[in-house]
């Protein structure tokens, strides 16, 4: 049976080859020796490699360009572990970002240890709902996609945290009118990019395109804004993830819908227009 460091050392030669991060071999070795981060491989380089062969097809869709999230069915995300698989996004660091920049806010607008009702539009793995949840215990978190087997994604996440899983189908705000639900906050990750020549093959090739590509037919902003009313009781906060070329687009649709609102829009940490916060009193 071969050792950790020499499964590692054949792998990295292998992968320079196809581009194969040196990080996605370790995440992958961790994965199937049980350790508990991907650095704990170069600690345990002698112990003996077991389940080479489950190393070895993995390491085959690595070379396939597939993301190792998908093959070892977890993300990370601020402090949690999440399971993912094709059918939703993986999450990233511009959505950890989404959720740094509505914490430092809600005390603009809200005392957030009251028992504030959020919705999580197009919720995916459910990422949103169990950072909100950590941060925020008080709130009343529910969740809604239009994809049944995401929402299973996310059942699964939720319950992992210690929670009951509100989720519901539909799309945009539609599950929560036909639910007579009264919002205070609104968070979405939704559908954002326009060119399909902006996004790497690997997601391309792997990620699911209705979680990814925007449809103006069918926005998730328009339809939101539309709609906002309907589920507005009180004032209502708004934070959207947004694609770096959408500011006159979304500038349109609220100057077209909204009423008495303020909004802002906020860079990444690398510089791109990246979060949209919109507050409706």
């Amino acid at each position: 049976m071969p050792k950790v460091f020499e499964v590692y050392n054949d792998a990295l030669e292998k992968g320079k080859m196809w581009g194969v991060p040196s990080q996605d071999i370790r995440l992958l070795i961790a994965h199937i020796m049980g350790y508990a981060e991907p650095i704990d491989v170069l600690f345990h380089k002698d112990d003996e490699m077991r389940q080479k062969e489950i190393f070895d097809e993995g390491f085959a869709r690595l070379l396939g360009n597939e993301p190792i999230e998908y093959i070892i069915n977890e993300a990370r995300f601020l402090h949690t572990r999440l399971y993912v698989d094709e059918n939703v996004l993986i999450p990233r660091m511009e959505t950890e970002e989404l959720i740094a920049n509505l914490s430092e806010r809600i005390l603009d607008y809200y005392d957030p240890r009251n028992y504030l009702v959020c919705a999580d539009i197009g919720t995916g793995s459910g990422a949103i709902i169990c950072a909100l949840h950590m941060l925020f215990p008080n709130w009343i978190l529910v969740g809604s996609d239009v994809s049944e087997v995401a929402l299973e994604v996310a059942r699964k996440n939720i319950k992992d945290q210690g929670m009951n899983p509100n989720l519901l189908k539909g799309p945009s705000l539609q599950p929560y009118i036909d639910a007579h639900m009264n919002l205070d906050i609104i968070v979405s990750n939704p559908p954002y990019i326009l060119n399909k020549e902006d996004v790497q093959d690997s997601v391309r090739r792997f990620e699911p395109d209705k979680a990814l590509y925007l449809d103006k037919d069918h926005s998730v902003y328009e339809e939101v804004f539309r709609d906002y009313k309907k589920v507005k009781k009180g004032t209502l906060l708004m934070a959207f993830e947004i694609g770096y070329d959408l500011k006159d687009y979304l500038t349109g649709l609220m100057e077209k819908y909204l009423e008495d609102y303020e909004f802002e829009f906020v860079d990444d940490l690398n510089g791109l227009p990246r979060f949209l916060f919109v507050f409706c009193r």
